[in-house]
């Protein structure tokens, strides 16, 4: 594969239309979803001609467009997955700082038990 067949390819990906959905209409209230899209690629080759290439994309729901009487409004999409697995890791950092303090208070107590 040539760098060039490789561009065209990403051109090709890279539109609006992974960007953007087709929009959905119902009861006079219309909805476009709309996705958070990147990309990246790479490629090369020596001096025989030899060379090879990659391109990935990735997409997320970012959320959507709504048009009910003549306004537009965003709804942004919720990702409750990263919404747990931040509560997730809020919960052990609190918990590793809980225990932390109490292993310290314990140890002074020990001293000052040592100590009489």
């Amino acid at each position: 594969m040539n760098v060039d067949e490789l561009l065209s390819g990403a051109r090709d990906v890279m539109t609006v239309k992974r960007v953007y959905g087709d929009p959905i209409e119902r009861d006079g209230v219309t909805i476009i979803p709309a996705a958070k899209v990147a990309g990246g690629g790479g490629g090369g080759g020596d001096k025989e001609n030899n060379g090879g290439g990659g391109f990935g994309v990735t997409a997320s729901p970012a959320g959507a467009w709504i048009i009910r009487d003549g306004e537009v409004d965003w709804e942004p999409a919720v990702d409750a997955t990263r919404i747990a697995t931040t509560g997730m890791v809020v919960a052990i950092i609190f918990l590793l700082v809980v225990r932390s303090i109490a292993k310290g208070r314990a140890k002074v107590k020990l001293q000052a038990a040592k100590a009489r």
